[in-house]
Formats: structure tokens, sequence, C-alpha cells
């Protein structure tokens, strides 16, 4: 997609004023799919020289905002933590191109805000949190789960840039269950649903996506029973907050979201009694 409107392309290390009509360029895969009538200008990330994933001294993680599909992927193929598979889960979870892969960027996905976000979905189960960076360089942090509030609405401000997402050192050693649904073969997800066990305490979360306007996070000091989970999840998750679109209707994604969370409870709750 050429983008006739677009004036400038700026390297972002060069720090001027950010003016209406500006965006943050990361991979491109989303800004260049469909027209963007209301940009004059891109700052680009691609020359910031962020280091894609850092394993930080506390054993929590740290993925750049820059940091790649393909680069993720190949990180969780050597990494040792037993989250590490649902890395690899989630990046499968796009179904796109190697192409793709090698240019869309965590932060692009989760910047977009869609509900069928995977790396929204990875983050969001395994408590990451947003380093977010405003134009006068304060800093401040979120949650992932507070940081996506509606399909494509997030909380960034104007010019506010998200730096990267830190998964805490507890989460990555948690036992991790993954489902997907959708109504075809090779279809954007419909319910995307995550489970993590703490091996430490025994808690669980289930984290709903894709089915949902936004993620949901779920966690239960004890593993629940199957209506303690259903009825959690049907108080939790309100009728507006299924999301509808020629993906799935409301009432197949609350139904696949609900059989697929009792999976995931089956799976982690019975490897854990063995």
């Amino acid at each position: 997609m050429d983008l006739n409107t677009v004036l400038e392309v700026r390297d972002a290390r060069q720090r001027t004023p950010w003016r209406t009509g500006d965006a943050w360029l990361g991979g491109g895969t989303y800004l260049f799919s469909e027209p963007q009538p209301h940009l004059r200008r891109l700052v680009d990330l691609s020359r910031m020289g962020w280091e894609p994933l850092t394993r930080l001294p506390d054993g929590s993680l740290e993925i750049a905002a820059t940091c790649t599909i393909a680069q993720l992927s190949r990180f969780a193929a050597a990494y040792r933590a037993p989250a590490a598979p649902l890395f690899e889960q989630c990046c499968r979870a796009f179904l796109a191109s190697f192409k793709i892969w090698h240019m869309a960027t965590v932060g692009g996905n989760l910047c977009n805000g869609l509900p069928a976000g995977p790396m929204i979905s990875l983050t969001a189960a395994l408590d990451g949190s947003c380093l977010l960076q405003g134009q006068d360089g304060t800093l401040r942090r979120t949650k992932v789960t507070d940081f996506i509030t509606g399909a494509g609405r997030k909380d960034l401000g104007e010019g506010e840039l998200l730096r990267s997402v830190t998964l805490p050192a507890r989460a990555l050693v948690g036992r991790t269950a993954f489902r997907q649904a959708s109504l075809y073969g090779l279809g954007r997800s419909g319910a995307l649903v995550i489970g993590v066990l703490d091996p430490l305490d025994g808690s669980l979360a289930v984290t709903v996506t894709a089915a949902t306007v936004r993620p949901f996070r779920l966690w239960f000091p004890l593993p629940p029973d199957a209506g303690e989970l259903r009825d959690a999840l049907a108080s939790t998750v309100t009728e507006g907050d299924w999301f509808d679109d020629i993906h799935g209707l409301p009432a197949w994604r609350r139904h696949m979201a609900l059989r697929l969370a009792e999976e995931i409870r089956r799976e982690l709750t019975e490897g854990a009694d063995r």
C-alpha cells in the first residue's frame, strides 16, 4: 500500500517535536496494509538498536517493542523456561507468511490492540507489563491487561511510545496450556485461551483473548472446579465484552471460550495431581 499522504519518514533517533499526523513506524505490516489518510509523517524505530530480548537479573524477560515475531520464535526455540512453548504457540497463531514474521513486531501487535493479536494473548497470559515513554521522556508502567482497553483501543497518550514489555520470572516458570479456535482452518482466531499454573503456590491464571474485545486474565488462588471456572468467566466477561465481527458471533465466541477454558483447567489440574 502506497501511503501517498506521507510527506516524510524521520529517524526516531533524531528528536523533533511530535505533531499531528505523526505515527511510530515499527515493522509497518499494519501501516502499509491499508490506507492511512490521516498520516503525514512516519517516525522510524528500526535504527534504535534496542536489544530484542533481554534476560534480567531477577529472571524476568524484557521484550523490546521492535522485537520481530521471527526473533521471538528463534529465542523461544533455545529458551529453557517452562513457559517457553507458549511463545511459539502464540507466534504460530499469527498464521502469517515468513515475510510478515520478519517484519511484524511485538510492539506493533500490542499497539494495534486487535482482539486476535497473539502477542497480546502471550504477554497478558504471562502477566506482562508495558513500559511507556512520553514525548517529554517520562516513563510509566501498566499491565498488558490494562493497556488494551477495547477492540483497537489502548492506553496511549499523544506521541507516547511503547518501549518494551516485561514478563515476570514467576510467570515464566509456570506450566502452560494453549487453546485456539477459528471458524476456518487458516482463519483469524475467534477464541484464544491460555492457562498458567504456578508451581510454587498452585494458583491458576486463565486468560481469554480473541473472543473478547480486550484481554481478561482470571486468577484463582487454587485451581477451581468446572462450575467455579464457568461462574467466574460468566461474571467477569459481560455480554458487551464478547467480540462481534465476521470471524465469529458473540454467542459462538462465548461458547468456545468457556469450552476451551474447561479443557485447559482439566489439562493443568490433572497434570498437577499426578
